[in-house]
């Protein structure tokens, strides 16, 4: 039976008015910063003496000031309340903040208004923590990666939508700041009224004790969630992320306008085509990861993030090459597409938004999965002080190198190649990305793997997973196919091998040899087994001993009941299906004909069985329980 699609959750009530609460709050941010910037932009002198780049890098740094500030806060007020009526109370202050912009723009302003950057800054800090903690209480960890992607669509539509009506409405002549004003206004009312169709949602710890010392509250934060390595190593690739982007994004307006000889329409096509790429991303992630949370296509999305990235830099350079636009002209957006290399330019901002998507949405699923539930809104706010701090520290880098001389390409190059800097470094803390990559790089272009009754493997706990042994990559097939980690029984001889001995090492795999070759080595893969399964994880062993040589399966071992006597854990069968004819298995027939038969993308299976009881677990039991879930399939 097919499963919903990820686009079901928008007609449930346990999602659908959170989705539209948050989709207008991002759509009102930059509704009104984008009608800031560009005004700021294109019409600087009547508004301040200030250099426009200087200007355009200051407002998301004045925006993303109050996550420093109060982010520990708002991590422990969503902690603590009920979200539906925290969301409600944030949504009413949203009211009040664009009340106050809206007399800014009316009386010409300028100030009033970036005080007003700061609220809508203040109000995206309270409303984070919330938003990121509700999803994992209202959705089931299968619905997590399509939640977070429906929501990143959301979110980067809102932005989308919001910035080029922003740019549209700012430059309407003589009614243009009235327009702006009111529509800031409407959005906030209508983001106030979904708010009150957010189901109840309890707070998770409503006793705890808020600490208004926000430096001290930070770095308890940080420190909590410095505890799970992953988690933490997550939360800094998400900030990257945003550093990354804020990075590029603040560029736009000036890039458009200076180095691409474009009008305001110019700086809304850049940042359609970015928040295109963003959405689709999101949203291929689920179909990408199988609908489970996939780490392996963060790797994925760093490289392309690198790869256009230095791309948009040598593209950049052709056209200015080629432009023969008399000084001071500017095109619309129709006829820049009309210009030489401006298509090349536009495919890689779609990409770099594209890779981008899978490179946050597998981030901020996997911190939901396995940051402590108690814990998982000040975990959230713990990140986005991080992101805060990154994104300032992005706004001073882009001033400093522009103010000594770099172009906005030239930038953009620079960013690129610390992306590539970045990411080898925090792949190289944690190998689970880079071996998760790989895992799924192989199950998406060799093999096509179906996954039958994969919700059988269970998302918390202990417990043994059999199955037979059939090619040298089973492990990795079943490995890409789990929704957690597996800690892998496997011949010690196999981390010899080049390539496979890195993954197996980097996935902490146990070696386990015969007794009567090596047994110091044979009981010390049992004492790590108990190990594994007493601090609650995964461990799969191919009970067969070695690969079958005929395509049957052969005889499992007794090792299977002397880890179940040690550790009384459920026993999970599971069998691979179209694994005879791989490359990696010990099949005597011709390898070309096995290749030709296979096909291109061969086809392949892994079913998974019912768990069995401890005290019901027998090595004759299992083999059968395999044999009848592979059945004629070799």
């Amino acid at each position: 039976m097919s499963q919903p699609n990820q686009f079901s959750l928008l007609k449930q009530r346990r999602f659908a008015p959170f989705f539209w609460t948050q989709f207008l709050g991002a759509f009102n941010d930059n509704l009104f910063k984008t009608a800031l910037v560009v005004i700021i932009t294109f019409d600087a002198l009547s508004w301040t003496t200030m250099a426009p780049s200087t200007i355009t890098n200051l407002i998301p740094g004045l925006f993303i000031l109050p996550y420093v500030l109060f982010s520990a806060t708002a991590g422990q007020l969503a902690d603590k309340f009920e979200k539906g009526r925290l969301t409600r109370f944030v949504k009413w202050l949203e009211l009040g903040i664009m009340t106050v912009a809206g007399i800014g723009w009316l009386t010409h302003h300028l100030w009033l208004l970036v005080a007003a950057v700061v609220g809508m800054g203040v109000h995206s800090t309270l409303f984070g923590p919330v938003k990121y903690a509700y999803l994992p209480q209202q959705l089931k960890p299968e619905e997590l990666i399509g939640g977070n992607g429906v929501t990143e669509m959301g979110t980067f539509v809102g932005i989308l939508m919001g910035e080029v009506l922003g740019a549209v409405l700012v430059v309407q002549q003589p009614q243009g700041l009235l327009y702006e004003a009111a529509a800031t206004v409407l959005v906030a009312a209508l983001g106030l009224a979904a708010a009150y169709r957010i189901p109840h949602s309890p707070a998770p710890v409503p006793d705890l004790k808020v600490s208004w010392n926000f430096i001290g509250e930070s770095v308890r934060n940080i420190n909590f969630s410095r505890k799970n390595r992953t988690v933490f190593l997550s939360m800094l690739g998400n900030s990257w992320f945003w550093f990354y982007g804020a990075l590029v994004l603040a560029q736009f307006p000036v890039y458009a306008k200076d180095y691409l000889h474009g009008d305001h329409g110019a700086f809304v096509l850049l940042l359609t085509i970015f928040s295109l790429g963003v959405g689709s991303g999101s949203l291929l992630c689920e179909r990408l990861s199988g609908r489970k949370v996939e780490i392996g296509l963060v790797p994925f999305g760093s490289i392309g993030l690198t790869v256009f990235g230095v791309d948009l830099y040598f593209a950049s350079l052709a056209f200015s090459g080629a432009a023969t636009l008399p000084a001071g002209a500017h095109l619309d957006a129709f006829a820049l597409l009309a210009q030489h290399g401006m298509w090349r330019i536009l495919f890689d901002v779609l990409m770099i938004g594209m890779f981008g998507g899978f490179f946050i949405v597998p981030l901020f699923a996997l911190i939901q999965l396995r940051c402590d539930p108690q814990h998982i809104s000040r975990t959230i706010a713990g990140m986005n002080i991080l992101n805060a701090l990154f994104m300032v520290a992005a706004a001073g880098l882009a001033i400093v190198l522009l103010g000594r001389g770099l172009t906005i390409p030239q930038l953009f190059l620079v960013t690129a190649l610390l992306n590539a800097v970045v990411a080898v470094y925090i792949f190289s803390l944690v190998p689970e990305f880079l071996m998760r990559f790989l895992a799924w790089l192989l199950i998406h272009t060799v093999h096509r793997v179906h996954t039958v009754d994969g919700s059988r493997i269970p998302d918390k706990g202990a417990a043994v997973l059999v199955c037979n042994h059939v090619s040298y990559v089973d492990a990795i097939v079943i490995g890409a196919a789990a929704p957690r980690p597996i800690r892998f029984v496997m011949d010690h001889r196999i981390f010899k091998l080049p390539l496979l001995g890195w993954i197996f090492r980097t996935a902490r795999a146990i070696p386990i040899a015969p007794a009567k070759e090596d047994p110091w080595l044979m009981e010390k893969a049992y004492v790590d087994i108990a190990q594994a399964l007493h601090e609650g994880e995964l461990v799969c062993i191919f009970p067969e001993g070695q690969l079958t040589r005929t395509g049957d399966i052969n005889d499992f071992k007794g090792g299977i009941a002397k880890i179940i006597d040690r550790s009384k854990v459920p026993v999970i069968p599971m069998a691979l299906r179209g694994l005879w004819t791989h490359l990696l298995s010990r099949n005597r027939e011709n390898v070309f004909g096995r290749a030709f038969r296979s096909g291109l993308r061969s086809r392949l299976e892994l079913v998974v069985g019912q768990p069995v009881a401890p005290q019901d677990v027998t090595p004759e039991d299992l083999k059968q329980r395999v044999a009848t879930l592979r059945g004629d399939w070799k």
